[in-house]
């Protein structure tokens, strides 16, 4: 079965009828203040969390992880990396629990690039409790976290951007394994609703 992407506006509440939905990474409007906190009161947001609180699929990559903890749909809050400097590379992501929407088609480890200049997870802060999905090597990207989802299971940040490794001329396709994993989910849900 294949997929179709519907293209949601920042200012519009509709999704559209859409079976999950993508925060992408990319540089959104105030990230000098801090990554994602003016980006958060989007009018799409609003409906993206009712989304998230019904159950619905929800990724953040990047930035979109950022506006997820700014929306308080993941705890925690990403601080600006060590270096103080933006990071672009490929890092390899051991995949900790594969048990889950996001992760159920993928294989112990994924290689895919990082862009970013806040990545530092302070798990501490926010509302909620998350678990850690994926941890990224080497250990100094994103104080080793990676990724983590909810406890719910349905939101999921992620800071490696799978939509920029899914062919071997970008030096990975394991992106690929994340989609396949969210596809096979909202087939599932499909067939039982």
């Amino acid at each position: 079965m294949s997929a179709e992407a519907e293209l949601l506006w920042h200012g519009d509440r509709d999704l559209k009828g859409v079976d999950a939905v993508v925060v992408p990474g990319g540089f959104s409007y105030g990230d000098y203040l801090r990554a994602g906190a003016i980006a958060r009161f989007a009018p799409v947001m609003e409906s993206v969390i009712e989304f998230a609180n019904e159950g619905g699929l929800v990724l953040g990559i990047c930035n979109g992880f950022q506006i997820l903890c700014e929306a308080g749909l993941l705890p925690g809050a990403l601080l600006d990396n060590e270096s103080l400097k933006f990071v672009f590379r490929q890092v390899q992501m051991d995949v900790v629990d594969r048990n889950t929407p996001f992760t159920r088609n993928c294989p112990p480890t994924l290689l895919a690039p990082v862009k970013h200049m806040s990545a530092v997870l302070l798990a501490g802060a926010g509302p909620g409790r998350a678990q850690v999905c994926g941890r990224s090597q080497p250990e100094r990207l994103a104080g080793h976290i990676a990724g983590v989802v909810n406890i719910a299971g349905n939101v999921f940040g992620l800071m490696p951007h799978p939509e920029h490794a899914v062919d071997p001329l970008t030096g990975s396709e394991d992106g690929l394994n994340i989609f396949e994993s969210i596809r096979a989910a909202v087939d599932e849900r499909v067939r039982v609703a």
